[in-house]
C-alpha cells in the first residue's frame, strides 16, 4: 500500500487531502501503473504494449471520447463528422 499509515477509506477526509494523497501516487502502484498506461503517447512504448495494455488504453480513450460526444451539440458533431471524412478524403 502506497500511505500504510493512512486509512484511504476514511469517512471523513476532505477532497483537498484525498487529491493531494491521489497526486503522489508512485508508478510502480497498481493505480499508478494503470495511469501511465491510460496517458501513454509515445508511440515507440504504445508499440511494446501487451494486449492486455492496449485494452485498458483504448477502454479509456472510448469512454473519454463517448464523453467528449455527449457533451456536445448535434451540429458540433455533425462537424467533428464532417472534418473527419475531409481528412480521410485527403
Amino acid at each position: 500500500m502506497q500511505y500504510p499509515q493512512k486509512d484511504l477509506y476514511d469517512e471523513i477526509m476532505d477532497w483537498k487531502e484525498f487529491t493531494t494523497l491521489l497526486s503522489g501516487i508512485m508508478p510502480e502502484t497498481p493505480l499508478g501503473k494503470i495511469i501511465s498506461i491510460r496517458s501513454e503517447s509515445d508511440g515507440d512504448i504504445l508499440e511494446r504494449f501487451t494486449p492486455e495494455q492496449h485494452r485498458i488504453r483504448n477502454e479509456w480513450n472510448n469512454r473519454q471520447f463517448q464523453k467528449k460526444i455527449e457533451s456536445m451539440s448535434k451540429e458540433e458533431v455533425m462537424k467533428q463528422v464532417q472534418a473527419m471524412f475531409r481528412s480521410m478524403a485527403a
